[in-house]
């Protein structure tokens, strides 16, 4: 008996698992980014249905080396055979309807296409109350030319070569990939034209180049391009053109792709936005050739962000090899690793939604480095597979769908609805910081700052909360207009009567010959930082000047810098990362007391007349400017916006140039050396100070070494013993 119940357990066990539905889990894992790089998990946005081979579309020859993949209005699906020479076109269902490979071109003679890899359909319209039936344009690639077909694949025209000067002697034209706008202006990339886009007529008449990419020459190559004939030169500059590889067009703008710029330039513009828009793999044009893309998010759309060796394996990495772009829904828009089988899915302000992807051999993976095309048809994401010669048809699943509808509604300003979607996201996904920014767009454009700015603050989003902020500043003043202009004199009165105080103190104390209090020895100091070389001379010579007052004001440039780490306004914080009390001392300590014992060795050589006393002593007292700006500026930081924040950098690069000027004044009159001495002395403990860190290290690193050994000689004896 228990034998038998065992055994329908077991088969009741084998139904369930095989009852399964195919897909419930995805094979890869579906992903974004926090602001430090790291990778948050998140639910799939698709996952996939099926695998489209040759047999499921009904096709007597396997399809082979197929480059591009497109979709119609009517959801039906084109394919660029390239190595079959033809363009193999499916119905919604992806059966086959027919294939355009053989036609009779407009002179009469029997044509062929020759290795398309490009293929764009541009939809039925309707001008000057007619209709205006679409076309099919396919870059018949080994032909150099653009071929043109109706909806039915009946031939129409051939778009021949364009011609221009602009184009390099002995130029080879060889489009890979064409969009058309609906002026019916073609954008044909070239895979052997680096000049940018080419921008053509239907009838192949030549406008120009738009998006030229930005080339760079290293400082060797410049300098060695001054020795070189005129004939190098050239040929230098073609060898580090860069081209695009593809194209789309959505409305007016046109997403472009490449893979040609060196990996160092993509890793730079991936760290720094400032580059981002020079050696992006993907840009967004606008008609004049405009780079408009929104960069808004915590990294460039750039494809992997992780690039290291151990993000998935020694064998892939580096930046991310785009070689398709795809236009979704509600702006959003893809684009395609081919290194990595990944799929990198942005908004369109750029925010990373969700990444995907993997290489294999299960249903949703892509074949190593055989990832060619991406589209979109209508809820479902079609990806092509150059090596496995078929396509993978994903579906929007649930989590996708609440997140199109998100975006839907805030595009459409239904911002009520668009938080109630955002909310949801989050429940599914509280580390999207994507949603975050939609329910604080929600919220701005609902006028409820205070709101806004803290779902901004969740998401590290400074460019939204910066101008959420600016308004919000806008309603404060305002209210207290009268206060600002009242507060700002008041404090002009103030510091105005305290140096006329501190002008005072000095002069009587500089006339009586008494001995000087510690106050007086600390309000000497403003007479020092604004009349360096009285000051530095008295300060030696007239003992205006003591030891407890330049520790206290050591003392107070380590809280100046301490209050700066943790008192920075969000702006500059965003994370919210503080330093510790005894980090900043050593960040302060360290820097000074190289400084001071490099200084003191070294005038010690060469007849200085300060001792290491005189020397700690000035360069404390040259400190106070920076006490006097870092701690005004790092609370004004708390009320400034992005766009000020430039003069806030500027103020404070002052304070280290005003104390580095102090300090060298101050050098030069208290060991009473010449201009061009002092010079010499100044570079000599900058050298010094650097001797002293290699010797620290040094010893450091042999003293640990020694302990190491001492301490495996104890252990060695204790198991021996």
């Amino acid at each position: 008996m228990k034998k038998i119940t065992a055994v329908i357990c077991m088969i009741f066990a084998i139904v369930m698992v095989l009852a399964l539905p195919v897909g419930a889990s995805a094979p890869y894992q579906t992903y974004t980014y926090s602001i430090d790089g790291t990778a948050l998990y998140s639910p799939d946005a698709y996952t996939p249905a099926k695998s489209i081979d040759s047999a499921y579309m009904g096709l007597e020859t396997t399809i082979s080396n197929p480059s591009d993949i497109e979709v119609d209005e009517n959801l039906n699906v084109y394919i660029a055979d390239t190595d079959n020479n033809r363009i193999v076109v499916l119905d919604r269902y992806y059966k086959l309807k027919y294939i355009i490979s053989d036609f009779v071109n407009d002179q009469g003679v029997p044509d062929n296409l020759t290795a398309p890899q490009g293929v764009f359909i541009t939809p039925d319209k309707t001008v000057a109350g007619e209709l205006v039936e679409g076309k099919i344009y396919v870059c018949d690639t080994n032909a150099n030319r653009i071929v043109t077909f109706d909806h039915e694949g009946n031939f129409l025209s051939v778009i021949p070569q364009p011609e221009s000067e602009l184009f390099d002697e002995g130029a080879v034209y060889k489009p890979v990939a064409v969009a058309v706008d609906p002026y019916d202006r073609l954008y044909v990339v070239s895979s052997t034209t680096y000049q940018g886009i080419i921008v053509m007529t239907d009838e192949g008449e030549f406008t120009g180049f738009i998006g030229a990419q930005k080339v760079v020459i290293s400082a060797w190559d410049q300098l060695w391009r001054r020795f070189q004939t005129d004939e190098q030169r050239a040929l230098s500059e073609t060898l580090v053109s860069t081209e695009f590889n593809n194209i789309t067009l959505t409305g007016d703008f046109i997403y472009v792709t490449t893979s040609s710029i060196d990996e160092n330039n993509v890793q730079s513009a991936i760290n720094s936005k400032s580059k981002a828009g020079d050696y992006a793999p993907v840009k967004m044009l606008n008609a004049a050739g405009e780079e408009i893309m929104r960069r808004n998010g915590f990294y460039p759309p750039s494809g992997e962000i992780d690039t290291s060796k151990t993000q998935v394996s020694d064998t892939i990495y580096g930046v991310s090899t785009v070689v398709d772009v795809a236009c979704g829904p509600e702006k959003t828009w893809s684009i395609i690793d081919q290194k990595r089988s990944k799929v990198f899915t942005y908004d369109y302000d750029g925010n990373l939604l969700f990444a995907f992807g993997d290489t294999g051999r299960q249903l949703g993976n892509i074949s190593s480095k055989g990832l060619a095309g991406i589209v979109y048809q209508g809820d479902n994401m079609l990806l092509l597979d150059k090596t496995a010669k078929s396509f993978t048809v994903y579906e929007r699943t649930e989590y996708g769908d609440i997140l199109v509808n998100a975006l839907k509604n805030q595009n459409e300003r239904r911002y009520d609805q668009a938080i109630n979607d955002w909310m949801e996201i989050l429940k599914r996904n509280s580390n999207f910081d994507a949603a975050y920014i939609g329910i604080g767009n929600a919220l701005y454009r609902s006028n409820q700052l205070e709101e806004a700015i803290e779902y901004y603050q969740s998401a590290y989003d400074t460019s939204n909360y910066s101008v959420a902020y600016k308004d919000l500043r806008k309603e404060w003043l305002s209210k207290f207009i009268i206060l600002v202009p009242v507060a700002v004199v008041a404090l002009c009165l103030v510091w105005s009567k305290f140096m006329k105080f501190a002008k005072k103190v000095n002069k009587r104390v500089a006339t009586s010959g008494e001995k000087k209090t510690y106050g007086q020895e600390l309000i000497y100091v403003f007479h020092v930082i604004f009349h360096p070389f009285d000051g530095f001379w008295d300060l030696k010579h007239e003992k205006r000047g003591s030891l407890r007052a330049a520790i206290t004001i050591l003392a107070m440039t380590v809280v100046a810098f301490y209050y700066q780490a943790i008192g920075q306004g969000y702006l500059l914080n965003p994370q919210g990362g503080y330093a510790t009390i005894f980090g900043v001392i050593l960040s302060v300590g360290a820097p000074f007391a190289l400084w001071t014992i490099a200084n003191w060795c070294l005038t010690t050589l060469f007849d200085g007349e300060g001792s290491y006393k005189d020397i700690f002593i000035a360069t404390c007292y040259a400190l106070m400017p920076m006490v006097l700006i870092l701690i005004p500026t790092t609370i004004a930081s708390n009320f400034l916006v992005t766009e000020e924040l430039d003069i806030l950098s500027v103020v404070n690069t002052f304070a280290f140039i005003w104390a580095g000027i102090l300090i060298f004044f101050g050098m030069m009159v208290t060991h009473d050396y010449g201009m061009g001495k002092n010079v010499l002395t100044t570079l000599g403990t900058i050298l010094g100070m650097i001797v002293i860190m290699f010797v620290a290290i040094l010893f450091s690193t042999l003293l640990g070494k020694l302990v190491s050994f001492v301490t495996n000689i104890v252990t060695e004896l204790q198991f021996r013993m």
